[in-house]
């Protein structure tokens, strides 16, 4: 059958320990090239895990004719210009998020939207415990449509040369990290919020976002409440309530590719956990499953899952967010 022959952008770790070794596992996708600013970089990862061409320049890469469709994981400052040089030279791009620093940056790539298909990376919305727990809200699992959906994801990292802790980068808590329960409201919503508040607390050197709160009001009585760190110990967690029950996921946003991750509904009968029923997924790599939607709607089997119109209302999410740290009042997203 035929393949998708993807082009990597950088060396990046989330791209060679998380989403190549996803590709790999689909019969869709050829890893054929992988790229670096450094030639020996980019050389050593080829060898190290077994891609054919390696190129000492992201300009390189984009020339090559026999490249596909190019993954993005650059700072995310770099997102939107290489996206649009990628899309320019007329490769299909899976950008890594955020796609971009804000909403009005994103407008840069309208002008090549009609040309490939761009996609940001929300590896979460293909996994197999998003799309099975949101159709147990859907059948009305949780005895009434979700009203609540409250979320935590942390880490602890100090390191002032990582490119999380550059805000001149696009780093800080809310764009790294921040935007995963920005979508999972709107993925188990399956709406969109009309107004937003945060408190935010930054990193006296760094200027980064390093302890972020948000509240999103998605009307008709819906909330989603959301706390990120990057100087906390590392956790995360989602949970969504109905009228009769709760739908927990422990491990929302980095479920594990080789262990069957799951999640618990609870009518909270018993206050200790002991009442819920626990559903387990097979085993199954999100990145995969990401990599490999993008790579049929290039083939023309599926549609395109989600493009630029749906990233930038991620960002203008995120936007008024960072408005709301300033004014200090409820922000519209308008």
């Amino acid at each position: 059958m035929k393949k998708v022959r993807w082009g990597v952008l950088s060396t990046a770790r989330i791209g060679v320990a998380k989403v190549i070794p996803g590709m790999r596992k689909s019969h869709y996708i050829d890893v054929a090239a992988i790229a670096s600013r450094d030639l020996a970089a980019a050389e050593a990862t080829a060898s190290s895990i077994g891609i054919e061409k390696a190129y000492g320049s992201y300009e390189d890469l984009l020339a090559d004719p026999d490249i596909d469709a190019i993954y993005n994981p650059l700072p995310n400052h770099l997102h939107v210009p290489l996206t649009l040089k990628a899309a320019q030279a007329g490769k299909h791009v899976l950008c890594e998020k955020p796609m971009a620093l804000n909403a009005a940056e994103l407008d840069q790539l309208r002008t090549v939207q009609d040309k490939v298909l761009i996609m940001e990376g929300f590896m979460v919305r293909h996994s197999l415990q998003w799309n099975a727990a949101r159709e147990q809200v859907r059948k009305g699992a949780l005895g009434s449509a979700p009203r609540m959906i409250q979320s935590f994801f942390s880490y602890n990292n100090q390191d002032p040369a990582n490119i999380r802790n550059k805000v001149e980068w696009g780093g800080g808590g809310l764009m790294d990290i921040g935007c995963y329960p920005v979508v999972a409201g709107r993925f188990f919503f399956e709406a969109e919020p009309v107004r937003v508040m945060a408190l935010v607390t930054r990193h006296a050197t760094f200027g980064t976002d390093t302890v972020t709160g948000g509240l999103l009001d998605f009307g008709g009585g819906r909330q989603l409440t959301f706390g990120v760190s990057t100087e906390l110990a590392r956790a995360q967690q989602l949970t969504v309530w109905g009228a009769d029950a709760r739908l927990t996921i422990p491990v929302p946003y980095n479920a594990q590719p080789d262990v069957p991750n799951i999640f618990a509904i609870d009518t909270g009968e018993a206050l200790d956990g002991s009442s819920a029923e626990i559903f387990e997924m097979d085993v199954s790599d999100q990145y995969t499953r990401m990599s490999e939607d993008f790579s049929r709607a290039v083939l023309g089997e599926i549609p395109l899952p989600y493009g630029i119109d749906d990233a930038r209302q991620n960002m203008r999410i995120i936007d008024a967010l960072f408005r709301s740290e300033t004014s200090g009042r409820w922000e519209d997203v308008g």
